[in-house]
């Protein structure tokens, strides 16, 4: 009898050790997760496409115990208000790009300078490799927000109405009012075109384009014709000044409450739906020229880049010091390493 009673409570403290080494008892149910993923992108984007095919993904892969909340065109909150928003966990899951997390991890205004990767291969084997893992758990460590992934956002080009005139250089821009998104890294990257930067948010836009409120913007070619802002400007210069990208982006404190297994998940879908946007993206870019000259745009092909890049590198180490003297220069020497 004795020893019976040994055996089962042996056998109970075996039990309790195995649920304390797993994190939850083996009888205890995996509960439903449901993500709330927000963007101020609009419908035809392809990154608002891609929250699409991360919503079925995920869906599908974990037999529904993962829901995915899709808002976009900004039914949320604005481009700045979804970025404390998720810092808070207000929300799950947002889009963010280094000039919004440079406030909190200063070198990594770098990523979003002027002329910092060459095209889009050099700027995917950057993010999604050993680089791209440094920087995502340097953002985990201070913001509290876990990058999961880059999408390719597009090339960004000058977008620009009739008031300026053609523009091939960057003197030419001193006094163009060319919007940007309202953080110092953004600001700088305005600056480092030569033109006059003013802060606006994205759903202001074409408001600002058609009054007059604004001279230009800048964004890839994708994003020109999905937010329509081709109806009220006159010129697209290729400057191809960012290679930009958008990171969809979790709460870590919502990020820790998910299983192994649903990270996994995650993760697998993020990557499905990496694959569809850079797709979209880059295969739009290759047809989108042709399709602004038959709207009666000017597409100025040949600016005097180099007079744009030396402008850019002169302004990082001069005026815009406040920004380049964050920067990690060892990493930046690596970045640009790969690149050749």
């Amino acid at each position: 009898m004795a020893r019976k009673i040994l055996l089962v409570v042996l056998a109970l403290v075996l039990i309790t050790v195995f649920s304390f080494a797993t994190g939850r008892p083996e009888t205890e149910e995996v509960q439903p997760v449901t993500l709330t993923f927000s963007s101020v992108s609009v419908p035809g984007d392809a990154h608002t496409i891609a929250m699409s095919v991360f919503k079925e993904e995920v869906e599908r892969l974990s037999g529904g115990q993962i829901q995915v909340d899709v808002y976009h065109s900004g039914a949320l909150f604005s481009q700045e208000g979804e970025q404390t928003a998720v810092r808070r966990g207000t929300v799950d899951m947002v889009y963010t790009a280094p000039p919004w997390l440079s406030e909190f991890v200063p070198y990594l205004s770098m990523f979003g300078a002027a002329y910092t990767f060459s095209g889009y291969d050099h700027m995917t084997a950057v993010y999604n490799g050993e680089i791209g893992d440094q920087v995502f758990q340097d953002v985990v460590d201070e913001v509290g927000v876990r990058p999961l992934t880059a999408f390719y956002l597009g090339t960004r080009q000058l977008n620009l109405t009739e008031r300026v005139g053609e523009i091939r250089r960057p003197d030419q821009m001193r006094n163009v009012k060319l919007r940007v998104p309202g953080s110092p890294a953004w600001i700088a990257m305005g600056r480092a075109l030569g033109a006059n930067p003013t802060p606006m948010a994205f759903t202001e836009v074409y408001l600002g384009l058609r009054t007059g409120a604004i001279d230009g913007q800048d964004n890839p070619l994708p994003t020109n014709l999905n937010a329509k802002f081709y109806e009220v400007t006159k010129y697209i210069v290729l400057t191809d000044h960012v290679v930009d990208t958008v990171w969809p982006t979790i709460n870590e404190a919502k990020w820790q409450t998910l299983t192994a297994q649903q990270q996994e998940w995650v993760l697998e879908a993020l990557e499905l739906a990496r694959q569809e946007c850079d797709r979209i993206n880059l295969e739009n870019e290759a047809k989108l020229v042709d399709y602004f000259r038959s709207q009666g745009l000017t597409v100025i092909e040949d600016p005097d880049k180099q007079a744009f890049m030396q402008y850019a590198r002169n302004f990082y180490l001069t005026d815009g010091k406040e920004i380049s003297t964050t920067w990690d220069l060892e990493l930046y020497d690596r970045v640009q390493a790969m690149a050749r």
